[in-house]
């Protein structure tokens, strides 16, 4: 008989429903109204917490599992990876060019599952995304922030026209995201796709972030090896942070490692 790694075992669960007993966990999807979400736990003792991430346009979350550095790296600091599954390898977030699913309705039924069946809330689940995904985190920190204990993002950030603080949750959880200085798939200042359709500015974002956020320290400049950041203090929930790299539209591990440190996990 095979049997399957402890990292497989240790992600499976089971969840009773009309019909029997789902399994889910590993290579199976975990089953949620509109979509599904994979998982993967780290290794020993029970878990610290869980990174929702939301894969780049036209990727999926089979593909999003295949990035073992990325995933590993959230395993190492005890959490368990959760790769959402987008719909036709896209987001239908705010002002986004596909619309076809509700993407605030079904974030809320896949934070319920998680919550349910693994024990995850608003304490120990972080969020995070790429490019297109990483505009899907900031949209569900938006709609979702009061059951997140923090994100970290790279090279995307809200679609033109940004919302409004009225349009969000109360009081954000601190945020870190990484930008590269030379993306031109998703530039700091944002670029028109098409002729309806503008990917948002990421200081605007940021400074969105640090009203929501409700911020009133002062902005500090750090230096962190090869990164250049701001870090907003004095926020009710956590700090706000935005670092820039030179180098192009990429997602790298070490910076979520730093992050996910930064964040205290």
């Amino acid at each position: 008989m095979r049997i399957a790694p402890p990292a497989v075992l240790a992600a499976i669960c089971l969840l009773t429903t009309g019909t029997g007993a789902v399994a889910c966990g590993g290579s199976v999807p975990c089953p949620v109204e509109g979509g599904s979400y994979r998982i993967e736990m780290p290794e020993g003792g029970k878990p610290k917490g869980a990174y929702v991430f939301f894969h780049g346009y036209r990727s999926s979350a089979e593909l999003q599992m295949r990035h073992r550095a990325l995933v590993d790296t959230a395993r190492r600091h005890g959490l368990a990876f959760v790769a959402v599954d987008g719909v036709q390898g896209t987001w239908s977030h705010p002002n986004a060019p596909g619309h076809y699913r509700n993407e605030a309705a079904f974030v809320r039924r896949v934070l319920d599952d998680l919550d349910k069946r693994f024990d995850f809330d608003r304490s120990n689940t972080l969020v995070g995304g790429f490019s297109q995904g990483a505009s899907m985190a900031w949209y569900s920190l938006c709609r979702s922030g009061d059951r997140l204990a923090g994100a970290v993002t790279f090279s995307g950030v809200f679609w033109n026209p940004l919302p409004k603080p009225e349009d969000c949750v109360p009081d954000l959880p601190p945020i870190i995201h990484f930008h590269g200085r030379q993306d031109g798939i998703f530039p700091l200042a944002g670029k028109a796709i098409g002729s309806r359709f503008h990917q948002g500015d990421t200081f605007k974002t940021v400074a969105f972030a640090r009203e929501a956020a409700r911020c009133e320290g002062d902005v500090e400049a750090i230096e962190v090896a090869d990164l250049s950041c701001t870090v907003t203090v004095g926020c009710v929930r956590g700090e706000v942070t935005l670092c820039l790299y030179d180098g192009g539209h990429q997602v790298r591990p070490e910076y979520l490692d730093r992050g996910l440190t930064r964040l205290g996990f």
